[in-house]
This record gives structure tokens, C-alpha cells and sequence, in this order.
């Protein structure tokens, strides 16, 4: 994909996979995505010079699923509206039943 090093983003974020085997390149949006919902703010920053930001603003808004916090966090770093983000009208449609 680049030529650039590849990140050290904090192991805890991928806890669920193998992290020596990860291909970042190959689950591109996967490892954006993550980063965004389970980075600092220097994971951020180190997946945005690896990927650029083109790469990161179209991960993130084709994203299913991004949680409320993590969604506002990502729109003021790519500089979009939330309404822009693919996650974002779904939760809107989504309500919760009146409690009685």
C-alpha cells in the first residue's frame, strides 16, 4: 500500500486477533475502524501518517458500526458531519421503546 513503517499501535486495541500476523494492508478499513473506536490519541495520529488521510476519512465514513463517542471523535478528525457517516443514520432510526 505505502512504503512508509508500519505503526505500533497499542496491542491492546486488536486483543482479539493475532497481532503478529495482522496485514494491516489487506483489512485496511478493519484496522482503521478499530483504531478509531479503541486508540489514543497517538494510535490516531500513527494510523493517519500510515494511511493518509483519504484512506482514513473513507474508512470511517463506509464504516456499519462506530460507537456515539468514538462517532463525534472521528467526524472532527476528518473534518465531516456525523451525518455524512454510514453508521450514523441507522442509530438515528434506531429508538428505544417509551418506558412505562
Amino acid at each position: 500500500m505505502n512504503n512508509t513503517v508500519k505503526p505500533l499501535f497499542d496491542k491492546s486495541i486488536f486483543w482479539d486477533v493475532d497481532f503478529s500476523t495482522l496485514d494491516y494492508d489487506k483489512f485496511c478499513n478493519w484496522v482503521i475502524v478499530r483504531v478509531f473506536e479503541r486508540g489514543d490519541v497517538e494510535d490516531i495520529r500513527q494510523c493517519r501518517f500510515y494511511y493518509r488521510d483519504e484512506k482514513v476519512s473513507h474508512a470511517l465514513i463506509n464504516a456499519k458500526y462506530i460507537n456515539n463517542n468514538r462517532l463525534h471523535l472521528a467526524a472532527a478528525v476528518i473534518n465531516q458531519p456525523v451525518q455524512n457517516f454510514r453508521c450514523y443514520i441507522p442509530k438515528q432510526s434506531s429508538q428505544k421503546p417509551f418506558p412505562y
